[in-house]
């Protein structure tokens, strides 16, 4: 079963913090994380998130970040990836 990750509003260091924990504990699980609500975008945030990606795919995980706000991919747009970065079918 997939575990679905709600992201916050705003991906600060705080907020990247907490999720840095959360997809530890959910190492080895199918992830699909919810960016619908995400306004701001920090750089951190975005590295983990790549970073994430990267480690579930090596695993041969299923890794997918579904719905994206218009935040979210302005953000990653703003930090330099290309905005469709997410949006590859997920690694299966």
């Amino acid at each position: 079963m997939t575990c679905i990750l709600e992201l916050p509003r705003r991906l600060d260091c705080q907020a990247t913090g907490i999720l840095h924990e959360t997809l530890l504990a959910r190492r080895g699980e199918p992830v699909t994380v919810d960016a619908g609500a995400v306004t701001f975008l920090g750089a951190i945030a975005l590295q983990l998130m790549v970073s994430a990606q990267a480690q579930w795919r090596s695993d041969g995980i299923a890794f997918r970040i579904t719905p994206q706000s218009r935040g979210f991919t302005d953000g990653v747009a703003a930090l330099g990836l290309p905005p469709e970065f997410f949006s590859e079918e997920p690694f299966l």
